[in-house]
């Protein structure tokens, strides 16, 4: 089984990063989506990319389930797109977050009218997409043409609205994309 195969490699050679599909052979189901699971729960330090032939919500979200830092859910077709591949990369490697724009975009869509995502102005909703897409602050500042402080308050704005009070052991960023990601 693939999943056997990808985890000892792991196991043996400790990459930085592992990038894997989504449906791998013999079964082209999630063998891909469950090794990276296995990877990142026996080595949270190994960031994982998962690529994907199409959305498929409920994948993003088991990835992003217990953290979003070194992880990334990126189509197929990014990989041919090399700048934006090595970006993904490059953001998991340094901790951060990669979400495929379709990922976000078909996650936004599906937002029902009585979700408490909809209580956010649209420059909120654009600083939680990029939230979501593993931006720091800094980098969602540069790309919104905004203060770093202005990010800041619409991010804390953002916690209030989404009732994501300070709770002990638990990140409130990472309660907001998976909130995001979940509607």
């Amino acid at each position: 089984m693939i999943k056997n195969v990808l985890v000892t490699a792991v196991e043996q050679h400790r990459p930085d990063v592992v990038v894997t599909d989504v449906r791998m052979p013999p079964t082209n189901t999630d063998d891909g989506l469950r090794a990276a699971l296995e990877i990142r729960r026996r080595w949270p330090d190994i960031a994982v990319l998962v690529l994907s032939q199409y959305v498929e919500k409920r994948y993003a979200a088991k990835l992003l389930a217990d953290r979003s830092e070194g992880v990334g859910y990126v189509l197929k077709d990014r990989v041919a797109q090399v700048e934006d591949f090595l970006d993904a990369l490059d953001r998991i490697a340094a901790g951060s977050t990669a979400l495929d724009p379709e990922v976000v975009r078909q996650l936004i869509s599906a937002t029902s009218h009585t979700d408490p995502l909809n209580r956010l102005t649209p420059r909120e909703r654009d600083v939680l997409h990029h939230m979501a897409q593993g931006h720091t602050n800094a980098a969602i500042a540069e790309r919104l043409h905004v203060s770093q402080s202005a990010v800041e308050k619409h991010i804390n704005t953002i916690f209030d609205k989404l009732d994501l009070t300070h709770t002990t052991g638990y990140s409130r960023r990472v309660l907001a994309i998976l909130q995001y990601l979940g509607s």
